[in-house]
């Protein structure tokens, strides 16, 4: 069972940046899938950016060019910079895994990490 456990959040004014961090209890060098999910008051979970244990990454359109998602193997740990904030990124986000073993899939949850973007 691997923990995640995130890191980083914080209070930050319009335009600010911040990096989160993702430390896995154990190595992610299996972990093929890595994401960073967040959840707004009163809407649901959505998706922000994942990378592949190849490194390939996917951002959604709402914080292309602001967000860069990266991953460590030495350091077991994912990370998540944020530049140019807005409150609309206002949220709790979340660290994700999935591990693949032929068709099943086991998917590993951080605890999150709260980001309020002042106006």
């Amino acid at each position: 069972q691997v923990q995640l456990v995130e890191s980083g959040g914080g209070l930050v004014q319009t335009g600010g940046s911040l990096r989160l961090s993702c430390a896995a209890s154990e190595t992610i060098f299996d972990l093929n899938v890595m994401a960073w999910y967040r959840q707004a008051p009163g809407k649901q979970r959505e998706l922000v950016a994942t990378i592949t244990n190849g490194h390939n990454t996917f951002y959604v359109d709402s914080v292309k060019g602001r967000f860069t998602i990266s991953r460590d193997k030495a350091q077991n740990a994912m990370y998540l910079q944020m530049n140019s904030l807005k409150p609309e990124d206002t949220a709790v986000y979340y660290c994700n895994a999935a591990r693949y073993r032929g068709t099943l899939r086991s998917d590993y949850w951080g605890q999150g990490t709260q980001v309020t973007v002042s106006s």
